[in-house]
Formats: C-alpha cells, structure tokens, sequence
C-alpha cells in the first residue's frame, strides 16, 4: 500500500477497521487449495455510512478476515466520496448504493467485476404528529409536496450519498423539482446524524430501512411513508452493489484481494450472514447475489450491450 493511501486511511479512517486478522490452517495459501495468496495484506473497503450505522461489517467482515488471514480497513463515506476515494486510487472496493453513480464509475473505467450484493428500501420518517399528514401515503413524491406546502422542516443528509442521490431523484419527480427554503435542512452528514437531527428536531427525514431500524429504540420519530418492502412504492427500493477498482488504472490497488471479497459477500455463507443480520428483532438487509435466474445486466452499467447487440 503507498504511503499516500496510508495517510489517507490513517487520516479519514482511522479506528474503523474491522477487527484483526486471524489465520485458519488453509487462510491465505495457494498450495493446492485454489485460495489467493493475500496472506498479511490489508483490503481497503469504501462504503455508505449505512452499512457502518447498521453494524452489519461487524458481522460480515470477521470470517473472511480470519479465512484468508487479512484485516479489512472499512471506510464510511457516503457512496458519492466512497466511489470518488476509489477514483484516486485510495481503496481496493467500493460497497454502494446508487446505481446511476456505479455506472458512472464503470463507464470511466475506473470500476469493474461489478456484483449485485443486497438490498433493502427507503422509508421516509417524522414525529408521530405528522404535521404533513403523510402517514400511510401510497405515494413518495406527493408526501414530498404535502412536507414542502406545509412548510414541515426536512432534514437533508447533502452529503453525495446514495441516500442524498435517492432524495434528489424524488424531489426531481414533484412539482418543486428543487427545493429550498427555511424549511430545507442540509447538513452534509450521514444517516445517523441525519436521522439523529431529525430527532432532536422533531423533523422529516429520507432514511434507509436498516440504520432507522437499527437506531429505531433511540429515536422519537417513526415510518409515515413505507417502502416496497412493506408494500410502498418502487420509487424507494434501495439496491447494494460492490464493484472492484480496476488495476488497469491504478497499479497500487489490491485486486486479488479485492476479487476475494467480492466472491466472498456474495457467496451462500455471506449472504446468509446478511439475511440473518438484525436489529431490535428486525431483519436490515436483503441478500441479492444468489438467483435460480441470475441477472447478467449487474455486470455493466445498466442498459448497456455489447456492438454486436446495437
């Protein structure tokens, strides 16, 4: 690893690695066992706060660790900055989720070997008095309007996130196309913060499932406007990819070992741990990596095709 990438894990992510490696008796050997031989090397993981807020890497990231003897150096940012530090070259693989950005990444190049990995959806959440009267809406964007006619405070995470992506999406869809004003929050921070503001305020606020649930018994605030989870809108489903970066364009990144991780959280041992990952009794996540009929579009961005397709 260079020493412009060591500073910048010691600088952004410092105390957030996930555990210590320990090694089984075949971890990190290629004699026989058909394993990468990645022994000792450190795999710098770039990822949405969501991920981090929820607890899932404490689970998730331990086994492969102590399989092939590696520490992974997970770094919360927000999918816009997570998918931007792997861009300069400063981490292995990014963990995100918002596709319009990952194709972006993969069509500059700088992403590839892309893998669906899980999802879960957004929910929009408030006070119990509802001051919008959005509770049980069928529809996101009107519930959007109703909080923006109403004047009713909204949180904003503006931080380049998957999450802050999604919001922007459903804002582009109603009558306001943008919003402003008093009433509009930014707070260029994450999920937990975002949702932690929405709290102390009283506020509305665009969560993902898993970190509302996950702090759901800290907070005073509760879901008026469901996703396709529990039978809302598609509007807010809320899809997980990982996408390698490519050592065609940047030599220093750890491809092997990245390509282990990828093979790893969408295998059936994995994606077990993700089904069965929970909070205050509630699944967070939902594992999409395993299909009777698998999806071959999640390899490139979406929509494209080959020149003998066109």
């Amino acid at each position: 690893m260079s020493i412009q990438r060591r500073a910048f894990i010691a600088t952004v992510g410092g105390g957030l690695a996930v555990g210590s490696a320990g090694c089984l008796g075949n971890g990190g050997s290629d004699e026989g066992d058909g394993m990468p031989d990645v022994s000792g090397t450190s795999l710098t993981l770039t990822t949405t706060t969501s991920t981090e807020d929820s607890g899932l890497l404490t689970e998730l990231n331990p086994p492969f660790e102590e399989h092939y003897g590696v520490t992974v150096e997970a770094v919360p940012q927000g999918t816009g900055n997570a998918i931007e530090t792997a861009r300069r070259g400063d981490s292995d693989v990014v963990m995100v989720h918002a596709r319009s950005l990952e194709d972006e990444f993969m069509e500059d190049g700088y992403g590839v070997n892309r893998r669906d990995l899980m999802f879960n959806d957004f929910v929009v959440v408030g006070p119990s008095d509802d001051p919008a009267e959005i509770n049980g809406s069928e529809s996101v964007v009107e519930a959007f309007e109703a909080i923006a006619d109403t004047g009713s405070t909204f949180v904003s995470r503006g931080d380049n996130s998957g999450t802050y992506t999604k919001e922007q999406e459903l804002w582009g869809e109603t009558s306001l196309g943008e919003p402003s004003g008093e009433w509009y929050r930014s707070i260029g921070s994450g999920m937990g913060d975002a949702l932690n503001q929405a709290n102390l305020d009283g506020t509305y606020t665009l969560s993902d499932r898993g970190t509302f649930l996950s702090m759901r018994s800290d907070l005073d605030l509760e879901i008026h406007v469901q996703g396709p989870i529990e039978g809302g809108p598609e509007l807010l489903s809320n899809p997980y990819g990982i996408v390698a970066v490519n050592p065609e364009i940047h030599d220093n990144v750890e491809y092997t070992l990245a390509m282990a991780y990828i093979g790893y959280v969408t295998s059936p041992e994995a994606q077990s741990i993700i089904e069965e990952y929970t909070a205050n009794g509630e699944q967070l996540f939902y594992p999409d990596a395993l299909s009777e009929d698998p999806n071959f579009q999640q390899y490139v961005p979406e929509g494209w095709q080959s020149d003998d397709e066109t």
